[in-house]
């Protein structure tokens, strides 16, 4: 997830024109969805990527990553926290509206690789308020934007974390692994 130095990762509006993103930075998320086959999302998000990736590959002007994403995108199995949207009509797409912490349990529990998300705060604050992150990646740009939707909400208590690892990229951006503890 972007987030900006004081921790938002949207602006007000929803406003994401401030996050850096390069071909470096495209590469190494690379990496980070060859050990993935879910994608988890919220709704918002999850029709945003949907409007984009199926076809972005196919553009005759479809950059590597769009390319590489995009076939990524198309195969990995999906998952959209909703309570408005209905699996019917959507290609390997599983919308789960209640009971969130089984539901999300009952998966990771399945042989597979990792679940990811991107993006989708609402999603992660609600992930994150059951106790089901097990690890963050966070990408923190140089820029302070003073208001807007924050990185952590509704934490109602200690989450102590572990650094596992960081990266620099030449725009600026700091990656941040962390592990929750007790994992």
């Amino acid at each position: 997830m972007h987030a900006s130095l004081d921790g938002f990762v949207a602006g007000p509006k929803g406003e994401m024109n401030w996050i850096n993103v390069d071909e470096t930075i495209f590469d190494f998320v690379g990496t980070m969805t060859d050990k993935s086959d879910t994608a988890l999302y919220g709704r918002v998000t999850y029709e945003m990527m949907q409007s984009y990736w199926p076809k972005a590959g196919e553009k005759p002007n479809a950059s590597k990553h769009d390319k590489e994403h995009s076939a990524w995108y198309n195969k990995v199995s999906k998952i959209v926290l909703s309570k408005t949207l209905s699996e019917k009509g959507l290609d390997r797409t599983r919308v789960i509206g209640d009971h969130l912490a089984d539901n999300i349990n009952q998966i990771k529990k399945q042989d597979g690789k990792n679940i990811v998300i991107f993006g989708s705060p609402s999603a992660s604050h609600s992930l994150l308020s059951q106790g089901l992150i097990d690890e963050f990646w966070l990408f923190v740009n140089p820029v302070l934007l003073g208001q807007g939707i924050p990185l952590f909400k509704g934490v109602t208590e200690t989450t102590k974390l572990k650094l596992l690892e960081t990266k620099t990229f030449s725009c600026g951006v700091i990656a941040l692994h962390y592990e929750t503890k007790g994992k």
